[in-house]
């Protein structure tokens, strides 16, 4: 008899609810704070500017829990929003920063343990540092893995530098969740949102060809990683991109062993793609057992019920169901099912 559907949410984003002036803990700008300007609600302020309105499911967890409650769902997955992320920011101040929400998130997952996993924020713009706080996260704060952005500082993941700290994770059996962030071309895309809308999917694309192509995966192959928000734009090009590899394999093939399609196996993405037929699509190239779902809880380019799409296409089997629900997500932290639950 199968056990009963436990529905885990792998992508979704927390604050804390209040946390120190870092422009004054610091010494200069850049740094976002909130402004409960109204119960349960808050601005995300950066230097005087309004970057975004949150609510109060964004930093209290028992919110959390009830509408995850109502919309049937049994864990989430808690990592930082990534204007959090501080890659620009001094490396000794990015590392302060992300204790400080690292130390919160653990303590989420510490006092609802059956509702909440934790992915860490580090310092990417230091290895060292982005290390030794890796470490902390594993082993001091037993969380399964880390979030990290799509870039660091125009960095790809397949610089040297950024490379250590995945071969860190690896070691470490860390999963890595890779987000996007500080969309390329933005200064193109002024009007109709189009950084989120266009810029995020092409960020991603980016991220999983410089690991693809750079060699990451070939030179890691123990390492667990992850992309938002369906893999971007690069499920919908990767012919074009495996095409390109074969045509062209002095400028594609230079730091990969194979082509681009044969290293879908060693990539986990979300579901997060709006859309039935871009899912079904998605499936059927990736496979069940590498596609986990992710709301993007509580923005409002999420899913706003997760998990609804994925149910509602009545062609998906009970077990592709189950992998896309919940069992990827499980898999793909670590994680065995009935101790996570």
């Amino acid at each position: 008899m199968n056990e009963p559907l436990q529905v885990i949410d792998l992508h979704t984003h927390i604050l804390p609810e209040n946390w120190p002036d870092l422009k004054e803990r610091y010494g200069y700008g850049g740094w976002v704070q909130l402004d409960h300007h109204k119960p349960c609600c808050a601005k995300m302020m950066i230097d005087g500017r309004s970057f975004r309105e949150i609510q109060s499911n964004s930093w209290d967890p028992k919110v959390r829990i009830s509408e995850c409650d109502r919309d049937g769902v049994r864990m989430q997955v808690l990592s930082t929003v990534p204007v959090m992320f501080a890659y620009w920011a001094k490396p000794s101040d990015a590392l302060d920063l992300a204790r400080h929400l690292n130390d919160h998130i653990a303590g989420v997952v510490a006092d609802f343990p059956d509702r909440f996993i934790g992915l860490g924020t580090v310092p990417m713009q230091d290895a060292d540092l982005a290390c030794r706080e890796l470490e902390r996260v594993v082993t001091e704060l037993k969380m399964p893995g880390i979030q990290i952005g799509s870039h660091i500082q125009g960095r790809n993941l397949n610089d040297p530098e950024i490379f250590r700290i995945l071969e860190a994770a690896e070691q470490l059996g860390a999963s890595v969740f890779v987000h996007p962030w500080d969309m390329l071309g933005s200064a193109r895309m002024t009007d109709y949102w189009m950084p989120w809308l266009v810029g995020m999917p092409a960020e991603t694309a980016v991220a999983i060809c410089s690991v693809v192509m750079g060699g990451v995966l070939d030179r890691l192959p123990n390492l667990k990683i992850a992309f938002a928000h369906g893999g971007g734009s690069f499920p919908y090009t990767l012919g074009r991109i495996a095409h390109g590899y074969d045509v062209r394999p002095d400028l594609c093939a230079r730091d990969s062993q194979r082509n681009p399609k044969d290293y879908l196996d060693r990539l986990y993405l979300d579901s997060l793609v709006h859309d039935e037929s871009a899912l079904r699509f998605l499936v059927k190239q990736h496979g069940s057992n590498r596609i986990a779902l992710g709301s993007d809880y509580p923005f409002p380019l999420g899913e706003h019920q997760p998990g609804e799409l994925i149910r509602s296409i009545d062609e998906f089997t009970e077990e592709e169901k189950r992998n896309l629900l919940g069992g990827t997500a499980l898999e793909f932290l670590g994680i065995t099912p009935g101790k996570a639950l």
